[in-house]
């Protein structure tokens, strides 16, 4: 048999709970991950072969990584842009007021 799930139906609170998950695995991960790098700290070699193993990555991965920077930095861009763009209005509109 169909099931019938009807966007309404949902709970308000299934959202939230998505992101408390969220945040919550978010949480181990870095807490793991310090102390993770804590540990590696302390051995020199196991240092060094995850700086090789990072520096592997991020050139396999460099025009992906050149490309989603400079992705970001164009919508940092716009945003500010945008920002301006709405604090003149605000200002202008304030001048016709007085």
């Amino acid at each position: 048999m169909a099931h019938n799930h009807d966007k309404q139906a949902r709970s308000p609170d299934s959202s939230m709970s998505k992101q408390v998950v969220a945040g919550t695995l978010a949480t181990a991960t870095v807490n793991t991950g310090g102390k993770l790098m804590s540990k590696i700290a302390k051995h020199p070699i196991l240092l060094f072969g995850a700086g090789m193993v990072a520096g592997y990555f991020v050139y396999k991965y460099r025009k992906e990584i050149v490309a989603s920077a400079a992705k970001t930095i164009d919508a940092g861009k716009d945003f500010v842009l945008h920002q301006k763009e709405t604090l003149e209005d605000i200002v202008a509109e304030a001048k016709e007021e007085n």
